[in-house]
């Protein structure tokens, strides 16, 4: 194992001191643990809260949409591990501002089985809280099992909807399905090019030949659905969005935004090839493109691949997209 780091086991906390260290204006931890961070001000009175939660590894998901306009918490553990109930709990007891937090957050287990133990027991105390699962990766499952797909990328576009929604001062309900509304729209699939070393295991999540891919691959390593011989990009791109297209089709004359993903080793150049191909197949399809999305928006450590995400858009949902944000990883000017 090669990593600029000093410690495995302080790995984590030492990411979160440079965070603090870099965005401290912006942003602060609640905990002594640095495991939850939150915005440096608290939302405005009556806007409902907007938190999600995760395993560290990803960065700039899930911590660098703390901001405004998106999230106003998140809470995180080890690498690649759920943060605890109790963490998730003093975190949306935080933020709540009196008319609810929702729980935007993707759909893995230890995250689903801690946010519902966090809210059971807020419920006690009157604070409302709703959930909403991120379920974009269309590789995780069929079509017809939809509802046990992982979260991945995509979560991006609903943190974007859902905090641009919450500062129209929109109630929890109505926030709540908004980011549902978004999260129907929304299908991601990636592929990785080589594995990622978790810094406490200090060896490989996985193996990947020299000159393969695999399809679908998601961000903690899960398979994928497919090992292939590596591909030219313009091939890779076909596949992905083709299937992205098959599962959730796109009229001509339809708008839709588009992200391509980083895993964390890919250079940029590389995205822009991806985007490139995706941008001409979707022109020739009559479909245009608003506001994409080029970088690294939800890595896995130092895995190279990326993954595209496709936004099938509304006049709603261009609205919050375009609307300002500033998090230290995400900025967008109101246009």
């Amino acid at each position: 194992m090669k990593k600029i780091i000093n410690k495995p086991e302080n790995f984590v906390e030492e990411f979160m001191e440079g965070i603090l260290a870099a965005y401290g204006d912006r942003v602060k931890t609640l905990d002594p643990e640095k495991k939850i961070l939150v915005r440096s001000e608290k939302p405005a009175a009556g806007k409902v809260g907007i938190v999600t939660a995760g395993g560290s590894g990803h960065l700039p998901v899930f911590l660098g949409y703390v901001g405004a306009g998106m999230l106003d918490g998140c809470a995180v553990g080890e690498v690649f591990a759920s943060p605890s109930a109790k963490k998730m709990e003093d975190m949306i007891r935080y933020v709540d501002q009196g008319n609810g937090v929702l729980c935007l957050y993707g759909n893995y287990g230890g995250d689903v089985m801690n946010f519902e133990m966090a809210c059971e027991n807020l419920d006690f105390d009157g604070i409302r809280t709703e959930q909403v699962l991120v379920k974009d990766d269309v590789a995780s499952r069929p079509k017809e099992e939809a509802d046990m797909r992982r979260g991945v990328a995509g979560m991006v576009y609903a943190f974007k909807v859902a905090g641009a929604a919450a500062d129209e001062m929109l109630s929890l309900d109505e926030v709540a399905q908004t980011a549902r509304e978004a999260l129907e729209n929304i299908r991601t699939m990636g592929f990785a090019l080589t594995p990622c070393i978790v810094p406490m295991a200090g060896k490989a999540t996985f193996s990947i030949g020299e000159n393969d891919l695999e399809l679908g691959m998601g961000i903690h390593g899960e398979p994928g659905i497919e090992v292939c011989e590596m591909k030219p990009a313009d091939e890779i791109a076909d596949i992905v969005l083709d299937k992205l297209l098959d599962d959730m089709p796109v009229a001509s004359g339809e708008e839709v935004s588009v992200m391509i993903n980083g895993l964390g080793a890919t250079p940029l150049e590389e995205l822009f090839i991806l985007y490139r191909r995706v941008h001409e197949r979707l022109k020739e399809k009559g479909i245009s493109v608003y506001m994409p999305h080029v970088g690294e928006f939800a890595t896995s450590m130092e895995m190279a691949g990326a993954s595209i995400t496709v936004f099938r858009l509304n006049d709603k949902m261009k609205k919050y997209l375009r609307k300002a944000a500033d998090t230290p990883f995400y900025t967008n000017h109101n246009k």
